[in-house]
């Protein structure tokens, strides 16, 4: 119980990453509506990001570029990555939106198990 207390209290970020992601794939299987569980997938995003550049960062760390005396260097990898994931992140929310739109213009409900209902009696 100690251990867990000691990682509360001295790692914050990775806290917040294991919160963010749980609540994110919450949203995503818990609720109905289509809206929440784009806004679920944008904080399990979210979570993954801050995992992946908490997990870059380096004390005393410098940057990556050769010089005689630097101590370790930092990765820029990760930063690269979350980049990318960003860009795709904001894509792939601007097309579940739009279909969110023309379900909800269509068949008039972004509930997910009245969209089954409508989308099976036809």
């Amino acid at each position: 119980m100690t251990d867990i207390i000691g990682v509360a209290t001295t790692r914050h970020a990775y806290v917040l990453f294991v919160l963010l992601s749980a609540i994110g794939l919450y949203m995503m299987i818990a609720n109905k509506n289509l809206v929440k569980k784009i806004i679920g997938l944008n904080m399990f995003q979210t979570g993954i990001f801050l995992f992946f550049i908490t997990s870059a960062y380096r004390i005393g760390g410098s940057v990556p570029i050769v010089e005689p005396g630097a101590g370790p260097y930092v990765s820029p990898l990760p930063q690269v990555i979350v980049l990318t994931a960003i860009v795709v992140g904001i894509s792939l929310t601007a097309v579940g939106l739009a279909l969110t739109i023309r379900l909800y213009t269509e068949y008039g409900t972004l509930r997910a198990d009245a969209l089954r209902e409508v989308i099976g009696d036809e």
